[in-house]
């Protein structure tokens, strides 16, 4: 079984990152004829509306905020929403951006926690605050929702940096394809780089060793993995830190889910089922141009509780839509992408830990050859240095953010360190997630954050 599981799941990566090597270089030949600007001028810019949830954010989101503020899209409103946060969040962007109360009506009957009040700048006046009760993220987007007067909606985190450009580029699908219902971004470890004023001046490798691995497995994530499910039309994930909406889609499938931890993955599956289940014509994307930054964790102690809610998140979505599993009617999606996340990714952590305790029980009683515990060990590790270092190619060849050659090298280097520890610890963490699905756990854990000041400073 456990030798079944390690070449499925290893073929499918490396098959995913030959299809991803394609689709990339024919992305990049058409973004090289492709003026997104003159699109953006000749189609009209959908006006589209950033809702962005702050919990506890007092460390970063006034630096996230400026950013968004800086973005080149013509028009744009940024929603934050304070989902009763414990720090000072409200009154540092009251105080940063001189909000003052101002009545803003709903535009949608989404339930939410309650509403405390709505907030507008006095210098900018595209930004607005909703202050609410705690209620989680799911229920923090709800409530932007519903006072989003936009066709279109951006989700994300209140810790995330955009760039300049980003919702120029992310809007692309849409301008293209009128089926288009949702489009995610990329995603990148902003630890490392220099941000002023909310603006990314220089990318760089952080200087944390558990931040670094976060940057190879991102590249792995999105470049060799998410890139490929897009060739085969089969995007089952989009981001929660970066992703456009069609908002009278998603309200129409009932807005995100509250009592899951994976609302970004659960609502992108729903909008498949619905989409499907009422034969409306839809496309959901991903476009690996444009880019959010977001601060990693640099402690195993917030990497473990955000590896444990991922794989909650994993398993709650995909069991509460099992039942689109290998079901033709819901094409690439049921028969390819579902599949896989459900036999390989889902239950890979309880294959990968009776794996374990079965190679060491053979170890110990003997059962197992020396050249065949080197063997095995040798094309595991072999395997795993190969995928990341075709994820770093990928990223070399296409659009290369890291462009010195000791950045090139410590990715190169990870790619064989990681396996020697670090992707233990992961597997550990996506037990726990499992048993703590089972147990029925739910909540995000704390997620302490240094802030863009701090990793500007390294």
């Amino acid at each position: 079984l456990v030798l079944v599981y390690f070449l499925l799941i290893n073929g499918s990566y490396l098959l995913g990152s030959l299809v991803s090597f394609r689709a990339l270089s024919r992305f990049r030949a058409r973004m090289e004829s492709v003026d997104v600007h003159e699109l953006i001028a000749k189609a009209g810019a959908p006006p589209l509306t950033l809702i962005a949830p702050a919990y506890n954010e007092e460390a970063t989101c006034v630096e996230s905020i400026r950013s968004l503020l800086t973005l080149d899209y013509p028009e744009h409103e940024i929603i934050v929403v304070n989902d009763g946060s414990r720090d000072a969040t409200v009154a540092v962007l009251l105080q940063a951006f001189e909000m003052e109360p101002a009545p803003r009506m709903s535009t949608s009957d989404v339930p939410t926690a309650e509403i405390r009040g709505t907030y507008r700048s006095r210098w900018h006046p595209n930004l607005w605050l909703v202050d609410k009760a705690n209620g989680g993220k799911a229920d923090a987007l709800n409530a932007g929702l519903g006072f989003c007067r936009t066709p279109l909606f951006c989700a994300m985190d209140a810790d995330s940096i955009l760039e300049r450009d980003a919702l120029t580029r992310v809007v692309r699908p849409f301008l293209e394809d009128r089926r288009t219902v949702a489009a995610g971004g990329m995603i990148r470890i902003a630890n490392g780089c220099r941000i002023e004023s909310g603006v990314l001046t220089r990318v760089g490798l952080p200087g944390s060793l558990l931040a670094r691995f976060q940057v190879l497995e991102y590249l792995r994530a999105f470049l060799a993995s998410r890139m490929g499910w897009e060739a085969l039309h089969a995007t089952l994930i989009i981001s929660g830190a970066f992703g456009v909406f069609r908002r009278s889609t998603v309200v129409e499938a009932g807005g995100f889910a509250t009592d899951t931890v994976g609302e970004d993955m659960e609502m992108v599956v729903r909008l498949h089922r619905h989409c499907v289940d009422r034969g409306i014509p839809y496309r959901i994307t991903f476009n690996p141009d444009p880019v959010a930054w977001t601060e990693a964790p640099e402690t195993l102690r917030v990497l473990g509780r955000q590896r444990d809610r991922w794989q909650r998140g994993l398993t709650e979505t995909l069991t509460r839509h099992r039942g689109m599993l290998l079901r033709r009617r819901y094409g690439s999606v049921g028969m390819l992408a579902f599949p896989h996340f459900y036999f390989l990714e889902m239950l890979g952590p309880v294959v990968e830990l009776v794996g374990f305790l079965a190679f060491f029980l053979t170890l110990l009683l003997g059962w197992a050859t020396p050249t065949y515990v080197l063997a095995f060990l040798s094309v595991a590790i072999l395997l795993g240095v190969a995928l990341s270092i075709l994820a770093v190619g990928l990223e070399e060849v296409s659009f290369r953010r890291y462009p010195r050659l000791r950045d090139l090298i410590h990715l190169l280097a990870l790619a064989v360190l990681e396996n020697v520890g670090y992707r233990q610890l992961n597997s550990y963490w996506r037990v726990r997630g499992m048993v703590n699905f089972l147990r029925k756990k739910q909540g995000w854990g704390e997620m302490t954050r240094k802030g863009f000041a701090d990793i500007r400073a390294k």
